[in-house]
């Protein structure tokens, strides 16, 4: 251990104690919504960054972002700001933040890095000498280290360089909040949590008009739909948070804010939610998944073909049909799209049509017209969101 003590950068004098800014990420596509969302939950002076919003907040309005926010995917504390131009100085100023702080040797920790148009070209190494300068500040304070877990971390540090600007943070939520806690059960390539959200968001819906979904898989739309019509906060099933260790913490208004938002939870009388899948695994999931929320037995599923149901009259209709290696090629995925146009055309007078594509190549193999379409990612892949109306009259004049 070294006799002379390192300079310290204490948690009073961290950038988001003194201006009570922060920043919350989210999904690309999302951004339409994301400002409103945490106007909604209390945010004030918010405005667009890289990948989501900065925004300040008061401890309340903090803790109800981190408790009921469904878009965003993490919200970052800022610790410390700076002019970085190589490995040795990051290592250096990331050294004085006084970690041992923040939390403790039984911790486990992760460091995630970007970088962009800065003298540290790689995220990857950016993160590593970050996490080279945690461990040592430890060892140099303690004598001993903590563990690094970059699957499932107690603590998340998060580096971002920008023309050589670089801004260390604290996650506040630990690890990603799509991670509802109702996913029991999953099936391939299920759709991320925030971005079922992002598109019931989109559909105006909150529970006055039948929500289908006929490709249900997991349930992941439907679960996001039931909690938006219920007010369920997205982070109700969640086991802890990040914020809840730090020595700042204030176990009383996190309490108080949680019974507020929990006490506004409520099943509309007559909500109709229906989910069907060709896949029985699937289906079993998405009850599984289902029975997860307050009430949500009642969604009803059903392990069926779409081809056999009857059709709605003046639905919501929200659905990510599978594609690629979900479906087995190219060719039926194409041939199941235009089948399901025509189902949509024939059988669903009135509705409004919300279809997710994870390849933005097959929307036009549906054969409607889209009132408008939106990009939006799914984990790596480019995927389309389009918006569909399908008018009510007699089939031959419907949707032509």
């Amino acid at each position: 251990m070294n006799d002379s003590p390192l300079p310290s950068v204490n948690p009073a004098d961290f950038l988001y104690h003194q201006d009570r800014r922060f920043f919350a990420l989210l999904g690309e596509g999302l951004e339409e919504w994301g400002a409103d969302e945490l106007k909604e939950l209390g945010a004030d002076d918010i405005h667009p960054g890289y990948r989501g919003f900065y925004f300040q907040a008061d401890t309340r309005a903090l803790y109800q972002i981190l408790y009921g926010a469904r878009l965003f995917s993490r919200v970052l504390a800022p610790l410390i700001r700076f002019d970085c131009h190589s490995p040795k100085y990051l290592h250096r100023r990331a050294g004085e933040v006084a970690w041992e702080s923040l939390f403790g040797l039984d911790r486990t920790f992760a460091v995630q890095a970007i970088t962009s148009n800065s003298a540290i070209r790689h995220s990857r190494y950016a993160a590593l000498s970050l996490k080279d300068a945690i461990v040592d500040r430890f060892r140099a304070q303690t004598g001993k280290r903590p563990n690094v877990d970059p699957r499932n971390p107690d603590v998340s540090v998060h580096l971002y360089i920008h023309h050589n600007q670089a801004v260390i943070s604290l996650d506040l939520a630990g690890g990603s909040l799509h991670r509802r806690g109702y996913r029991a059960e999953s099936v391939d390539a299920p759709m991320q949590e925030t971005l079922a959200a992002g598109i019931i968001r989109s559909t105006g819906w909150k529970g006055e008009r039948p929500f289908i979904d006929p490709f249900c898989g997991s349930g992941t739309l439907l679960c996001e739909a039931w909690m938006t019509a219920c007010r369920i906060p997205a982070g109700y099933l969640r086991a802890s948070y990040a914020v809840q260790r730090l020595p700042d913490f204030d176990a009383g208004l996190w309490r108080d804010m949680k019974s507020a938002l929990d006490g506004r939870i409520h099943v509309p009388h007559g909500l109709i939610l229906e989910g069907s899948d060709i896949d029985p695994a699937a289906v079993a999931a998405a009850r599984a998944n289902a029975k997860m929320l307050p009430e949500g037995d009642r969604i009803t599923l059903q392990c069926a073909d779409f081809k056999a149901l009857p059709g709605w009259d003046h639905a919501i209709i929200a659905a990510n049909p599978p594609y690629g290696l979900r479906l087995g090629g190219r060719e039926d995925a194409e041939t199941l799209l235009k089948s399901f146009g025509d189902f949509l055309k024939q059988r669903c007078p009135g509705c409004e049509a919300y279809i997710f594509y994870g390849d933005d190549k097959l929307v036009k193999k549906l054969g409607l017209k889209p009132s408008w379409k939106k990009a939006l990612k799914n984990g790596g892949l480019d995927g389309r969101l389009c918006r569909y109306e399908l008018f009510a009259g007699p089939a031959d004049e419907r949707n032509p």
